[in-house]
């Protein structure tokens, strides 16, 4: 990690007061991040960002470097200023730099300034110290909460190699509308045919963005639109469709895609990916209940628990308790229900969740199964491209893990099916 002293103070700054939101109020960093950092520039964004995403993924090696050097917990913006220039001091950031812009930080603050000794004191000890201690100390574990469940359903040995895939981050992937040539922006194709960049930087300066070759989207979140296999002409509902990367898939293969979901803001970003790529689709804003008529196809993203996407969103696991999780599980009963009345005869249902607990994927069909004797698992799943036949779960859905592809990056966690409707 190398140090930009001209961003660095503004962008430190601004990853603290995330961590604040976060680790103080429970706070997303989806929930938090335009209000903290609206004021900066692109470059700082990205750098805050970047920041606060490395502390929240190390955040118990943090913990444990300096519990050496503080006698008492101190306040937690104080612990999160140290916090973050240990996980810098500690991943190669220059000594002097990091522990003068740290200080100044703290010193600023209007009840914390007199704190400056102390933290001037701690992290030059760990500037000294703490890069030795730091690659003794194990990957950073999940909260006891929600790791339990996930040992329960994976057991012990696959929870550390998702650990070590959250560990590890994201690279970015990348589709593309047919036809697009992507070869300048030198990256790696998975073999389910998303485009990998390891070290992608800003988003928006890639080469084909403005042009509307591509759109990000993880390469797992990819598979449940090539699972529906939408075909031109076809009428498809998309539900809970925002930020929109099914919807311009299966829009790029020619259907007639309707895109439902319940925030305006989320579909202000998928109507701007439409504009960007001049792809079409009818977006609506409105409740998946509220939905009526028979589609060819529907694909239903439903809420979750977002489990399998902590690699990409660190904050998950600290933000949230898993106190809602029963009421999410009980929803995407509901709204499977729903979704499957609007279902035509013949027609097809592609359920998923970006969730690593099986009672939001694998029992959720299951009882949907029992539930509809019209309904069966289709067949498509065996035909798609780079899939390994592990992954596929008993009751015919697709299983994916973190811990999938470690050698090149891993994916997120996601349970998909599809779900045929028997002919009248």
């Amino acid at each position: 990690m190398t140090d930009h002293p001209s961003s660095a103070s503004d962008a430190r700054r601004a990853a603290v007061a995330l961590l604040d939101k976060v680790l103080g109020e429970g706070l997303l960093l989806s929930e938090c991040q335009t209000q903290i950092l609206e004021r900066l520039e692109p470059a700082e964004r990205a750098r805050a960002q970047r920041l606060a995403l490395e502390v929240l993924r190390a955040l118990e090696r943090a913990d444990r470097v300096l519990a050496k050097h503080l006698r008492k917990s101190p306040a937690l913006h104080v612990r999160n200023a140290l916090r973050l220039g240990t996980v810098e001091l500690c991943s190669g950031g220059a000594a002097h730099g990091v522990v003068n812009d740290i200080v100044n930080l703290v010193a600023r603050h209007r009840r914390h300034g007199q704190l400056k000794g102390l933290v001037n004191a701690v992290l030059r000890k760990v500037a000294t110290e703490g890069p030795g201690e730091w690659a003794k100390l194990r990957v950073p574990r999940l909260p006891k909460w929600l790791r339990a469940p996930l040992v329960q359903a994976w057991g012990g040995d696959v929870m550390l190699a998702i650990e070590a895939a959250h560990y590890k981050g994201a690279p970015l992937d990348l589709s593309a509308k047919p036809g697009a040539d992507l070869a300048a922006l030198e990256g790696a194709m998975t073999p389910t045919g998303s485009l990998r960049l390891q070290d992608a930087g800003q988003v928006s300066a890639l080469p084909g963005y403005e042009q509307g070759a591509w759109w990000v989207q993880d390469a797992a979140a990819a598979l449940p639109a090539q699972l529906l296999n939408a075909a031109r002409g076809e009428r498809v509902l998309d539900l809970c469709a925002a930020p929109g990367g099914k919807t311009l898939q299966m829009a790029a293969a020619g259907a007639e895609v309707t895109a439902v979901d319940i925030s305006e803001n989320r579909l202000a970003r998928l109507q701007e990916n439409l504009t960007r790529t001049g792809l079409s689709a009818t977006v609506v804003a409105g409740d998946v209940f509220e939905q009526k008529g028979q589609y060819d196809a529907v694909l239903l993203d439903a809420p979750c628990s977002a489990t399998g996407t902590i690699r990409r969103h660190p904050d998950l696991p600290h933000a949230k308790d898993g106190a809602g999780f029963g009421g999410l599980i009980e929803l995407q009963a509901q709204m499977l229900a729903h979704a499957w009345g609007l279902v035509r005869p013949g027609g097809r249902l592609v359920y998923c969740t970006c969730s690593l607990l099986p009672d939001e994927g694998e029992c959720q069909v299951e009882d949907m199964l029992e539930m509809f004797p019209g309904a069966r698992i289709g067949d498509r799943l065996k035909s798609l491209a780079g899939i390994d036949p592990s992954w596929i779960t008993e009751e015919g859905g697709l299983r994916l893990r973190p811990d999938y592809w470690a050698e090149i990056g891993g994916m997120d966690g996601f349970y998909m099916a599809e779900l045929v409707k028997a002919e009248v």
